[in-house]
C-alpha cells in the first residue's frame, strides 16, 4: 500500500460511525440467582461467558453480596476468584454489584442502616486486598435507590437524597481508607438532574452532587428511543456535560425487560431498533470524554429477549 492509499484508508476509518469500530463498552447487570450460578458452577460460568462475548458484552456487574442465607464472597471467596479470573482471561471487566431486592437495600440510605451499607462495600474491598491481581474486581456498582422506599414522597425526598449522598460519602471514605483502586459508582435515575439540593453547603442538582462524589455513574436512562423529547439523549445530555467538566464517567443504562411501560424498555421494539439507538447515542457522545458506553438491564431478561427475537 502506498503512502497516499494508507492516508486515505486512515481517513476513511476515522469517518466511520463509532459503532462500526466496536470500541464502546457494554456492561450487563447480573442479579443474585444468575451471579451465584455462574460463581458456583464452572459449566454455567463457561457457557455464560461465551454467550456474553458473542453479544459484545465486555463488563459484568456481578452480584457480590448475601443471597438465600449465604454470602459467598465471605464464605467461599475462592469461587469468586476463579470466576473473575475466567472473565479477565476473556478480556472482560468485572464490577461487584451491590444492592438487591432480596436484602431490601434501599433502606441502606437511612442513617440507622449505615453500618450495613459500609460493611457491604468493605467486604468487596477486603476481598480485593486478599486476592491476586487477576482475581480482583475492577469496580463496584451500587444499586441503592432511595426513591423506592415506602416513605419517599415530595416532602421527604430531599432528606432521603441527602441521606443517599451521606451514605455515598461514607463508602468513598472506605475506598480511600483501604487505598483501593476499584472504580465505585451508583446506578441513578436520569431525573435527579431536576432536583436541586443543598449538601455540604453547596446547592446544585442532585445528579451533579452524585457525579462529583463517585468515580462514575450508571445513568438509568430507561427510554426506548435515542432522539427527540423524552429520549435517551435528551435525558443524558446534562449528566454527560457535567461529567465532562468534572472528569468523571457516565455509563448509559438501558432496559430490555418485559412488564415495563413501553417507553421505558426496548422489549417490544426489538434488538434491531435497540442497536440503531445505541449507534445514534454513540455518535452523539463520540467526542465526550465522560461517555463510557452502555449497561443493559439485565442478564436473564437480555438473554430471553434475544432468543425471542431470533430470525
Amino acid at each position: 500500500m502506498n503512502r497516499f492509499s494508507h492516508r486515505c484508508l486512515l481517513l476513511l476509518l476515522c469517518m466511520l460511525p463509532i459503532s462500526a469500530t466496536g470500541q464502546v463498552g457494554r456492561a450487563v447487570w447480573t442479579w443474585e440467582a444468575d451471579s451465584y450460578a455462574m460463581v458456583k458452577d464452572p459449566a454455567v460460568a463457561r457457557e455464560a461467558v461465551t454467550y456474553l462475548r458473542s453479544q459484545r458484552i465486555d463488563t459484568v456487574y456481578l452480584y457480590a453480596d448475601a443471597y438465600q442465607g449465604h454470602n459467598l464472597i465471605v464464605e467461599h471467596p475462592e469461587l469468586y476468584r476463579a470466576f473473575v479470573e475466567r472473565l479477565h482471561r476473556r478480556h472482560m471487566k468485572v464490577y461487584a454489584l451491590l444492592g438487591s431486592a432480596y436484602l431490601h437495600t434501599e433502606k441502606y440510605v437511612l442513617p440507622a442502616y449505615r453500618e450495613q451499607a459500609e460493611d457491604m462495600l468493605r467486604r468487596v474491598v477486603q476481598y480485593n486486598a486478599a486476592a491476586p491481581a487477576a482475581a480482583r474486581f475492577d469496580g463496584a456498582n451500587l444499586d441503592i435507590e432511595p426513591h423506592i422506599l415506602d416513605e419517599w414522597n415530595d416532602s421527604t425526598r430531599e432528606r432521603l437524597l441527602a441521606d443517599f449522598l451521606d451514605m455515598g460519602d461514607a463508602l468513598m471514605k472506605i475506598k480511600r481508607r483501604y487505598h483501593a483502586t476499584l472504580a465505585v459508582g451508583p446506578a441513578i435515575p436520569f431525573w435527579l438532574d431536576g432536583i436541586d439540593l443543598e449538601w455540604k453547603g453547596v446547592r446544585r442538582p442532585v445528579s451533579e452532587h452524585v457525579i462529583g462524589l463517585f468515580d462514575y455513574v450508571a445513568l438509568m436512562d430507561y427510554r426506548n428511543k435515542a432522539e427527540g423529547s423524552d429520549s435517551i439523549l435528551s435525558h443524558a445530555a446534562g449528566e454527560i456535560t457535567y461529567a465532562d467538566r468534572a472528569g468523571k464517567k457516565v455509563v448509559i443504562g438501558l432496559e430490555v425487560s418485559p412488564d415495563e411501560p413501553e417507553k421505558v424498555t426496548f422489549d417490544k421494539a426489538g434488538p434491531k431498533v435497540f442497536e440503531r439507538a445505541l449507534g445514534t447515542v454513540e455518535q452523539a457522545f463520540h467526542d465526550d470524554p465522560s461517555f463510557a458506553g452502555f449497561a443493559i438491564h439485565h442478564y436473564r431478561s437480555y438473554r430471553n429477549w434475544i432468543e425471542r427475537n431470533r430470525n
